[in-house]
């Protein structure tokens, strides 16, 4: 299992070009792959793309790519002679014309416009996209290996609420013969007031008693969550990209918690769901950041 967040980098030289890829990676529900790399290359984004995508299956990934030539320039200076010869005869007309000093000089012709231009020599695109996938690739081994750790520690926070859950879910089953018994002794105390010394109807008490028990059980609702629990643990062994599933599980488990607030009437079952309602919440928080 990997976390969302992440980073990797790598350098390598190959045919001539020093080659720099960063991945950057944070939370987002869904995959969003930005590439950037000099406008010249603009051909690599693509396959850059298809790349993350084999790796990630959701998250914000930036990709950097940084290449510089080092066996050559691989720029060519191109000089508009014709162009040259024009601004030179204009501005010894200017001179002869108004009496001007004759400044003429090689840079001071070189800076007008159009004069000089570049022209970057011609890229093998091909081969260029196989060196920036190779960088890329070790790269992303570094990012990987940094997500799997996180990943690691993720799972392992998770898993720990998660048996605290269970246990908060044992309390609230062992909780309802308690408040059962509870209800039936108030139940019985009232009535005894109500009646003062007239004998109290035994058979009445135990059915209210049965009715408010079939009213306020929880048995479906625990064993529910001890059902959730139970996938949630087998996600995290099975590993993978189990983020979404692991979203949808945890909504159903909160699902269930509101539920059994719904029908607490007493202090400590009311604790419990605050308890349980809470350790779902950090819950939910991990998993957003996992992928």
């Amino acid at each position: 299992m990997k976390s969302m967040t992440g980073y990797g980098r790598a350098r390598l030289s190959l045919h001539g070009r020093e080659i720099t890829v960063e991945v950057r990676a944070v939370n987002h529900r869904y995959l969003d792959c930005t590439i950037k790399a000099p406008r010249a290359y603009g051909f690599l984004e693509d396959a850059l793309k298809k790349a993350a995508a084999g790796r990630v299956s959701r998250g914000r990934v930036d990709i950097f790519v940084s290449i510089e030539d080092v066996a050559s320039s691989g720029t060519e200076i191109l000089l508009n002679e014709q162009l040259a010869g024009g601004y030179i005869e204009a501005l010894r007309r200017l001179r002869d014309q108004f009496g001007l000093e004759d400044n003429l000089t090689v840079l001071g012709i070189a800076k007008l416009p159009d004069v000089l231009a570049c022209r970057r020599a011609e890229v093998d695109a091909d081969e260029l996209t196989a060196d920036v996938l190779a960088v890329y690739q070790e790269a992303a081994e570094g990012f990987d290996l940094m997500r799997r750790r996180e990943g690691d520690k993720l799972a392992e926070d998770v898993l720990g609420r998660a048996k605290t859950i269970l246990s908060l879910v044992g309390e609230v089953e062992q909780r309802g013969p308690e408040r059962v018994a509870a209800y039936r002794e108030r139940l019985y105390r009232r009535m005894q007031e109500v009646l003062e010394s007239a004998q109290v109807d035994e058979q009445r008490v135990l059915m209210e008693a049965a009715v408010f028990a079939d009213r306020t059980a929880v048995d479906e609702e625990t064993v529910r969550l001890r059902s959730h629990i139970s996938q949630l643990e087998l996600m995290l062994a099975e590993g993978g990209a189990v983020g979404r599933k692991l979203d949808f599980l945890v909504q159903e488990m909160n699902r269930e918690a509101n539920t059994i607030g719904s029908k607490a009437n007493d202090a400590v079952l009311s604790r419990l769901v605050v308890e349980l309602k809470s350790e779902i919440e950090k819950i939910r928080e991990q998993i957003q950041n996992i992928e």
